[in-house]
């Protein structure tokens, strides 16, 4: 018998079969190694194998050419032996051509612990197969339950290791690239293995977590929201005084962030600057956005800081800082005085620009003035409601509004706006009647706000003012029916004094003159 005979039944393969065997290993190795670069750690182990296996297989056929009987132990083990790493090492090859060109090309991602699983099984059946033709395995098998419930019992934290793994893996609740938070720590999944977790932090350092550890604790997963894109929400607080409105504030930061887009920051949902509480002395913001790095957390948070500080320093408004500040001012009754008239003419002079109150003296306007309430609504705040009864009169001092009736209990749209100086629900000041319509603010606005009560002792001093004040009601809703049925101008008299009528009946009840 040949050399290379020998060596073919040592490897139990006919000559051509091995032959082509071979040839096909070392064209798939260098093929997969050019495609597949990440595979060539596992490409050069097969290719370790075979050399081995060959070794063993020439080792086989010298010891057969120098008459070692085939029979013998040595012979047996040396040709076994070599024979399971020659397959170990067909099967580690074929392994890296089914998951990652076939089921790539089908664009399947099978767990890599299935893929471990599937080898493992391949291993177990050719080391089964190659042995069985000249080793009895039924002792073996019998054995084996034996040494297995073995050690089962003394690697229980091992096996726990495993099963979280492949758990994991098998469910894909985490997987790699994953950003994750568990026991305060935060990192990217690098890597799942049988018996461990490798999770990449931003401060360039690598925390193992046993598998079984993991499966115990509660874990986090950041910027996952199913049917959404990855991003996780960040928060920048920061302190402005209280001498600044809230809604001046948030328009500020909201602007200077929406402006121009924030490497790493989402466009949807926008930026927003919230109120979180209020303090001793300052008023407490932060700024909500949403990161699509999670890697670049504070280098986004620091370009988000310096984005609110100059845009208040644009708007000269500055950071609150922790201080304690006592402000001193030296009062005596001129000074309270003074600042009372002072307060009371700029009432009367907005009372005086109020159609309503022209009628009435400086003296009634100014005392009239003495019980104006300031009252402030910040945007989208409803002022008044259609059908509520309130019986007192706004007079806008600052900022816009709109005007809005109700339909079917749906708001219809805007039919008037309001602007500093005009002033709205007279009819529930005067005669009691509920809101003919509801206002907003639409933009921070400041009223005076005049009650029933506050009129009361003008109207009862001076009975004669329900008359004035009845046509100046009764001409305003004269021009609106006008506008409406297109009057002349006798329909339009007529209605005048029905109106003026009626009203000054209700006024005088509502007011019990």
């Amino acid at each position: 018998m040949s050399f290379w005979q020998q060596l073919t039944a040592a490897a139990e393969m006919g000559a051509s079969i091995f032959a082509w065997s071979l040839l096909i290993f070392v064209v798939a190795a260098l093929v997969l190694s050019i495609i597949r670069p990440a595979e060539r750690l596992r490409i050069r182990s097969a290719v370790l194998l075979l050399a081995l296996a060959l070794v063993g297989l020439i080792t086989a056929a010298v010891l057969a050419s120098s008459g070692v009987n085939p029979a013998k132990s040595s012979y047996k083990w040396i040709s076994w032996a070599a024979r399971f790493l020659l397959w170990i090492s067909f099967v580690n090859v074929g392994s890296v051509f089914v998951f990652e060109v076939f089921l790539d090309a089908l664009r399947l991602k099978p767990p890599r612990i299935m893929r471990d699983l599937l080898l493992a099984l391949t291993y177990i059946v050719v080391g089964i197969g190659t042995l069985s033709k000249d080793v009895d395995i039924t002792g073996i098998v019998a054995t084996s339950a034996v040494i297995t419930a073995v050690i089962g019992l003394s690697f229980q934290d091992t096996l726990g290791n495993m099963m979280g793994g492949m758990a994991l893996q098998l469910e894909r609740v985490i997987g790699v690239g994953d950003w994750i938070r568990i026991d305060g720590q935060e990192g990217m999944v690098k890597e799942i293995r049988w018996r461990h977790m490798s999770i990449e932090t931003r401060n360039w350092d690598t925390i193992v977590i046993p598998n079984s550890a993991l499966m115990k604790s509660h874990v986090l997963i950041l910027g996952r929201r199913a049917g959404q894109p990855r991003q996780h929400r960040q928060w920048v607080y920061f302190n402005v005084d209280f001498r600044y409105s809230p809604t001046e504030v948030s328009e500020v930061v909201e602007t200077a962030l929406r402006a121009e887009p924030i490497p790493n920051i989402a466009p949807e949902p926008p930026p927003n600057c919230v109120v979180m509480d209020f303090k001793e002395s300052y008023c407490s913001y932060a700024v909500r956005y949403w990161l699509t790095d999670l890697a670049a957390d504070d280098p986004t948070n620091s370009i988000v800081r310096m984005r609110i500080y100059f845009a208040l320093r644009r708007a000269g408004i500055p950071l609150s800082i922790p201080a304690h500040s006592i402000f001193m001012t030296e009062e005596d009754e001129s000074r309270r005085e003074r600042k009372s008239a002072e307060e009371i003419d700029e009432r009367a002079e907005a009372l005086k620009r109020v159609e309503l109150f022209q009628t009435l003296t400086d003296e009634e306007r100014c005392s009239l003035a003495a019980r104006l309430r300031v009252a402030p609504f910040v945007r989208g705040e409803a002022m008044t409601r259609q059908g509520a009864a309130a019986h007192w009169l706004y007079i806008i001092t600052r900022g816009d509004a709109e005007v809005r009736v109700s339909v079917d209990g749906n708001l219809s749209e805007r039919i008037a706006t309001l602007h500093q100086g005009d002033f709205f629900g007279e009819m529930g000041m005067m005669t009691g009647e509920p809101r003919a319509a509801t206002v907003i603010a639409l933009s921070e606005v400041e009223c005076y706000r005049v009650d029933k009560e506050a009129f009361h002792d003008i109207m009862h001093s001076r009975p004669e003012i329900a008359e004035d004040i009845s046509e100046v009601l009764a001409l305003r809703r004269v021009e609106l029916d006008a506008v409406r049925e297109d009057l002349n101008e006798e329909a339009k008299r007529a209605r005048l004094r029905q109106h003026q009528g009626d009203l000054l009946h209700r006024i005088r009840h509502f007011f019990k003159l």
